[in-house]
């Protein structure tokens, strides 16, 4: 037995001791974190989504129940144990929003609590993302959500073609922005008959850069609408030419600033030949189709045998079923980011396509800490 000195006093140490212990506390820091994937309610679509991601990801969905409460509280209880793992919570966003806010903002929280590594959200459409610009005495609600999940416990957020790009900034936290573009335009090779006499239209002026993209991958001309029936949401006042009609003070009045002449749209036109051929209209969300079933008229008018409409984002609100099904419009395609079976049976013009080998492959690599880069090929910046 090793004889060590203290301050001039010998001791005597076992080498069973420490050495052993020390050891044990090694293993335990190097051995790797596994993670689970959780499913944030339990409405069907969510689950559909979640064991699709699952299965690729050959994992098994995470036990938890989340439900509301009588009152409408929500309650989450998780199953299992998640202590230094990556916890990755998919959340659709149905028609009830607040709600599903809620319920992710519970979860999170109570594996924060429950000493997870790492939560990572994936929410592949981002609610409120509409709200994300100042308005006449509103507030950017975009920026407001993404600092509530931050509170809650989510360190990493992975979604899918945000509505503008320059939300990722309201975040603290790392934002994967995942494209579908690629799903649709595979969707444009294989399903639409003859696709090479097609022309890709933008709806609006401010989305002729996402039509450009999808024109110069596709090798497909290009064409622009420019006029509305209805104010689109860049012209909606916000503030900056609202000065009283009649000051009430007295002494001086300030300086006279010119007056800027009102915006007035024109009738819808279409900058670019779509005669005799089939019209293609890409967005990235669908939500109130006036605008769309407008579009499809005029450009019906123009000449266009067939229109089609692809979407990231399937919202498909309030009547929008039965006003496609009614419309000129042939066929509107979008991703299952958001839950549409309900619209699906009303209109059967509604077709789907599956995202959920990007957002399972977009979990593999973060977990495994490996570069994303793989899942932006050939994608600039601007698209």
């Amino acid at each position: 037995m090793p004889i060590r000195r203290f301050g001039g006093h010998r001791s005597l140490v076992s080498h069973s001791q420490t050495p052993k212990l020390s050891y044990g506390y090694k293993k335990m820091n190097i051995s790797r974190s596994g993670y689970r994937v959780f499913s944030a309610n339990s409405s069907t679509a969510c689950i559909e989504l979640a064991k699709k991601i699952t299965e690729r990801l050959g994992v098994e969905l995470g036990k938890s129940v989340v439900y509301q409460e009588p009152n409408s509280e929500t309650r989450v209880d998780v199953k299992e144990s998640v202590r230094g793992q990556d916890i990755f919570i998919i959340q659709t966003i149905p028609r009830d929003v607040n709600t599903a806010i809620m319920e992710l903002l519970v979860m999170a929280y109570a594996l924060k609590t429950s000493c997870a590594k790492n939560i990572i959200g994936v929410i592949p459409y981002f609610p409120y993302s509409k709200q994300c610009k100042m308005r006449k005495r509103g507030s950017i609600v975009c920026k407001l959500l993404a600092s509530m999940l931050a509170k809650a416990g989510l360190t990493h957020i992975i979604t899918m073609d945000l509505h503008q790009k320059e939300i990722q900034g309201f975040f603290s936290f790392p934002v994967d922005n995942l494209r579908a573009s690629p799903f649709l335009i595979q969707y444009i090779q294989e399903e639409i008959p003859d696709y090479r006499n097609a022309v890709i239209v933008a709806k609006s002026p401010s989305a002729a850069k996402r039509a450009q993209s999808y024109a110069e991958r596709l090798r497909l001309g290009l064409a622009v609408m420019h006029g509305e029936a209805h104010q689109s949401e860049l012209d909606m006042v916000d503030g900056r030419q609202s000065p009283p009609l009649s000051r009430t003070t007295t002494g001086h009045t300030g300086l006279e600033l010119p007056v800027m002449m009102a915006k007035e749209k024109p009738p819808i036109t279409v900058v670019g030949d779509v005669g005799g051929r089939i019209a293609i209209i890409v967005d990235d969300i669908i939500d109130d189709v006036d605008d769309f079933v407008a579009a499809a008229e005029i450009l019906k008018e123009r000449g266009a045998y067939k229109i089609y409409i692809m979407a990231t984002h399937g919202l498909l609100s309030s009547d929008a079923p039965r006003l496609i099904e009614e419309s000129a419009i042939d066929e509107v395609v979008v991703t299952n980011t958001v839950p549409h079976e309900v619209q699906k049976l009303q209109c059967p013009k509604i077709k789907t396509v599956d995202v959920s080998m990007i957002l399972a492959e977009a979990i593999r690599r973060i977990h495994n800490g490996e570069s994303m880069a793989y899942l932006f090929r050939n994608i600039a910046v601007d698209d």
